[in-house]
């Protein structure tokens, strides 16, 4: 479905699911507003331990690929941790192109504890896990909501977690996740169906991507010597779901649920080039 005169803000557009959103969005019809830190190509670090190792990806990369498919990028800078870079994405956003009609909150705190154990995290990492991953997403919504409801139609999608719903099956750094991460991605997973019933003209979302890929994870497995051992869905997997949540009437009937992103694309024969496994 193409649409016309449309508009994406998407946070962590950088690289992994964020940047595979938003070159999908542009794919059908979507001029994308983009957030993250990482604004340059070779800025980007992974900061989740003390060796910040580089990892590819940046704004200005995602942006050549959105405008390569005829669409246009509006790249920001933006983090998590900083309010005023958050209400200032929306207003950049809105003052350029007058409307948002899709938020996709797909940016996560990226720093230690994730993987932590309760007895390894301070107080301090699990109160800004839940900054990044609850409050900063409140903010931008809070902030798109009026916009959306004056204009009678818009779409939230959160990109959530199986963390968000189901228990580790051993402990953090064992196969499991951190008490942290969980906790956040927890607390914004219940948003989606709130929202649908306060909001009824609009659509919410939860976004499950499963197991993905991403750029960080491949440098990580490649200097682990893993390479290859835990395949999992590229991005453009959840980045297909979460283009059909945003264009398809279908999607309708999940407003307000999680939505499952590797058995929904294959249900839906949303990435026909990928296969489970392979």
């Amino acid at each position: 479905m193409t649409l016309t005169k449309r508009i994406a803000l998407v946070t962590g557009a950088s690289r992994g699911i964020g940047k595979a959103t938003a070159i999908a969005l542009a794919e059908v019809g979507y001029d994308v507003a983009i957030t993250a830190r990482t604004v340059r190509e070779g800025d980007g670090i992974d900061d989740s331990d003390s060796e910040r190792r580089p990892v590819p990806g940046s704004l200005e990369s995602t942006a050549a690929t959105i405008e390569a498919r005829g669409r246009t990028a509006l790249t920001i800078e933006m983090d998590l941790l900083d309010k005023d870079s958050l209400t200032a994405a929306v207003a950049t956003t809105v003052s350029e192109w007058g409307q948002i009609d899709l938020l996709v909150n797909n940016a996560v705190h990226t720093g230690p504890g994730s993987m932590s154990t309760l007895a390894d995290t301070s107080v301090e990492m699990i109160e800004t896990k839940l900054a990044a991953n609850v409050i900063a997403p409140v903010i931008l919504i809070q902030t798109v909501l009026p916009l959306m409801v004056e204009r009678g139609t818009g779409t939230i999608i959160n990109v959530t977690s199986a963390v968000a719903v189901t228990d580790p099956l051993a402990p953090a750094g064992q196969g499991g996740w951190g008490a942290a991460y969980a906790m956040s991605k927890g607390a914004l997973h219940r948003l989606a169906g709130i929202l649908a019933v306060e909001y009824p003209e609009l659509r919410f979302f939860n976004v499950e991507p499963g197991y993905v890929v991403t750029e960080r994870m491949e440098v990580n497995a490649e200097r682990l010597g893993l390479k290859g051992k835990f395949p999992g869905a590229p991005p453009s997997v959840p980045a297909a779901v979460i283009a059909w949540c945003a264009t398809s009437s279908e999607a309708d009937a999940l407003n307000g649920q999680m939505v499952s992103a590797q058995r929904v694309a294959r249900e839906k024969k949303l990435h026909a080039a990928w296969n489970r496994g392979t």
